[in-house]
């Protein structure tokens, strides 16, 4: 592909990338909320094409109301609920089901119909397979990961629920650079700033590994303090040897030595991102380009505020998580993936072919 100064797909191409990359920003963020809620298990089976339709009067409702009774987090967790109490959390993961259906639709349909209308060519063509790909890994793991908490637990396996998680990230990773390949991101000088970045960029995704281990675990019940954690730097129980075994890590429900890791790592990392971000910022914001200018302010603009919603998070935590907190800080931290690869995309200085 020749490097063009008129884009080579047209305006409706490109608002159908976009939109696809915010409706999978929402599934995410629709995800974050279905756990917090406790709604991810409320729905038993999964029927892509009749499980569109919602139940329907007092006997579908019931009927599905019996099915979660028959759950582990309905005996261990919820055992008090009316139907009253199960629609809510009912609501939570039909609308985080059918908004994946929806994706599925607006992403699908139009790329049969450009590619049988020739308005894509083999270029976007592969790039937009690999993201197809990648999403339907993300669904299937999101299944794989519903059924770890129907069998004994009361909850999904935070191991699986960090597998589902990554795999979203990686398919938006995908579609982000083929946004920024359709839009003709990169460097026109001879010089590569793009180095930095993908450090920060791989440090970022360690990261969002660890967010996704503090989400299913709920690390933050266990040290909701800062800065410290419950009055020391490093917790006790990660200084004896003796923890550091396989079984700690895998059996956290009933050990603090795993939250504890993962919540003391996450902390660390983010100081360690911050630190890179404004490094970076405060030395290349009057040297780089004028593309890329932007997407370091938003970085560096994100960075202090996925910082400033961890920590009053974690100080909210005493409790329980809450919500809107963590949602918010969800939504921060992948905004900030995004707009830092942005960036990096922006200061690559081979040509896009």
């Amino acid at each position: 592909m020749k490097h063009l100064k008129t884009y080579r797909y047209n305006k409706t191409i490109r608002f159908w990338l976009t939109l696809g990359l915010i409706m999978l920003i929402g599934q995410v963020i629709l995800g974050g909320i279905t756990r917090l809620t406790g709604s991810g298990l409320s729905i038993t089976k999964w029927d892509i094409l009749t499980g569109i339709i919602p139940p329907f009067g007092k006997e579908q409702w019931n009927e599905v109301f019996e099915l979660y009774k028959q759950t582990p987090q309905f005996h261990k967790i919820n055992s008090e609920f009316t139907l009253k109490n199960f629609k809510t959390i009912y609501f939570w993961e039909y609308f985080h089901r059918l908004w994946v259906r929806l994706l599925g639709i607006i992403f699908i349909i139009p790329f049969i119909i450009f590619t049988i209308k020739k308005k894509i060519d083999w270029y976007l063509i592969k790039r937009l397979i690999i993201v197809v790909v990648l999403a339907a890994l993300t669904a299937s793991a999101g299944w794989i990961m519903v059924l770890s908490g129907m069998v004994d637990r009361p909850w999904v396996n935070a191991y699986k629920l960090t597998l589902h998680f990554m795999l979203a990230i990686l398919t938006i990773a995908a579609l982000v650079k083929t946004i920024a390949d359709v839009y003709y991101f990169e460097n026109k000088s001879n010089a590569d700033q793009s180095r930095f970045t993908l450090f920060l960029l791989i440090i970022t995704f360690i990261q969002l590994i660890l967010a996704g281990l503090m989400a299913g675990m709920k690390a933050a019940l266990y040290y909701p303090t800062w800065p410290s954690m419950n009055g020391v730097v490093l917790p006790e129980v990660l200084k004896d040897s003796a923890n550091w075994t396989l079984h700690n890590l895998t059996n956290y429900d009933s050990f603090e030595f795993a939250p504890a890791l993962i919540q003391f790592s996450h902390r660390f990392i983010a100081y360690v991102i911050l630190g890179l971000t404004m490094f970076y910022y405060f030395n290349k914001r009057n040297n780089t380009y004028t593309r890329a200018i932007k997407w370091l302010t938003f970085t560096y603009t994100l960075i202090l505020f996925q910082i400033f919603l961890g920590i009053l998070t974690l100080i909210k935590s005493k409790t329980g998580i809450p919500m809107i907190y963590a949602v918010l800080h969800q939504i921060t931290g992948l905004l900030f993936f995004i707009s830092l690869l942005f960036l990096h995309l922006s200061l690559r200085r081979e040509k896009i072919k």
